[in-house]
């Protein structure tokens, strides 16, 4: 049976854009899925299509078994949908925005009033609950929209970037939040852009760039793809780091070639993908003490986001804004074609 969240072959494309490029997708009831991409790759026209904002050109999709083209209305009705900037009214009340938005659903207003008083509780908004929402940070005007959506209790979520620009603080709050959620039973389709965020929250990941998912799986099946856990040693002189750089070599997990261990004389940084963490560490620093070789610095690294991307696609996540797919001409497209 599909779950929760199913797409198959979905294209979208604005203009000479391709958007989405044959996006298949299936979500679990109950678990959350990150669709973890740079800008421009492809995943808030995703949830648009998904959240029936735009229509596909081809391919389908359901949400809560819900035909999103036959059945719009129905499916507006069991999702809830936070975007990637706070749609609340600025002029309103933290408290008046989340009554508006239950009598929209057509509760009623004692409903509607009980219902904003326990969201504003449980988002630790009480305290501003009756100033107006201008006056209010940027976290809180977060947890504000994401309250909001979540007035009637959907059994499944769409999260775009819920977490860009919040500080540190905000961010854990939020993801605390969104874990609650999940324990409930709502299924969620989260788009990030940090692996740090997937890796948090998210039972099975989707990597998408280019408008198409290019590789699936959990957070540690992706790292595993580009070389898991390495270990980089600055040594103190160049002459140490030919030696450095045989011992590093012996200790990957892979039985690496010469070109698969990263050599950088500038720095005098040695690089190699390992398996084994801590103890494989303590392995290397114990051999390099025997032979010698002396260093400035020496850690164990899993790959950031950027490694994920750059083995997958070839490009770092920052690059990927230049061939932005949902950049400015997709942008100017979808705006003309309204």
């Amino acid at each position: 049976m599909p779950g929760a969240i199913y797409a198959e072959g979905l294209v979208k494309t604005f203009g000479e854009v391709r958007a989405l490029d044959g996006v298949d997708l299936d979500v679990p009831e109950g678990t959350v899925l990150g669709l973890l991409g740079p800008n421009g790759a492809g995943k808030t026209t995703a949830v648009r299509v998904l959240t029936t904002l735009l229509r596909p050109d081809g391919g389908r999709a359901e949400v809560a078994g819900i035909d999103v083209l036959k059945h719009p209305n129905e499916v507006r009705r069991s999702i809830g949908l936070s975007g990637q900037f706070a749609a609340v009214d600025e002029y309103l009340t933290g408290r008046e925005n989340l009554r508006m938005v239950g009598q929209l659903y057509q509760m009623s207003a004692k409903a509607a009033k009980v219902r904003a008083g326990e969201l504003l509780d449980r988002f630790n908004l009480s305290d501003a609950a009756d100033r107006p929402a201008k006056t209010y940070s940027g976290g809180m005007r977060r947890r504000l929209d994401l309250a909001a959506a979540l007035v009637v209790q959907p059994p499944v979520m769409f999260m775009d970037e819920p977490t860009t620009g919040l500080d540190p603080r905000n961010r854990q709050q939020l993801w605390e939040v969104i874990k609650e959620l999940v324990s409930g039973g709502t299924t969620l389709l989260l788009t990030t852009q940090y692996l740090e965020e997937a890796d948090n929250l998210a039972h099975d990941i989707a990597v998408i760039d280019h408008g198409r998912v290019i590789a699936r799986g959990t957070s540690d099946q992706l790292k595993a793809r580009t070389g898991g856990e390495r270990v980089e040693v600055v040594v103190q002189a160049p002459e140490m780091i030919d030696r450095a750089t045989a011992i590093l070599r012996k200790h990957s997990a892979r039985g690496l070639n010469k070109a698969e261990v990263t050599v950088d004389r500038h720095t005098r940084r040695v690089t190699a993908p390992v398996a084994g963490g801590a103890k494989l560490l303590a392995e290397v620093i114990r051999e390099l003490d025997t032979h010698g070789i002396e260093i400035d610095d020496i850690g164990l690294r899993r790959p950031t986001l950027d490694d994920v991307f750059l083995a997958l696609t070839g490009h770092a996540a920052q690059d990927a804004a230049a061939t932005d797919a949902e950049g400015p001409a997709a942008h100017r497209a979808e705006e003309a074609a309204k």
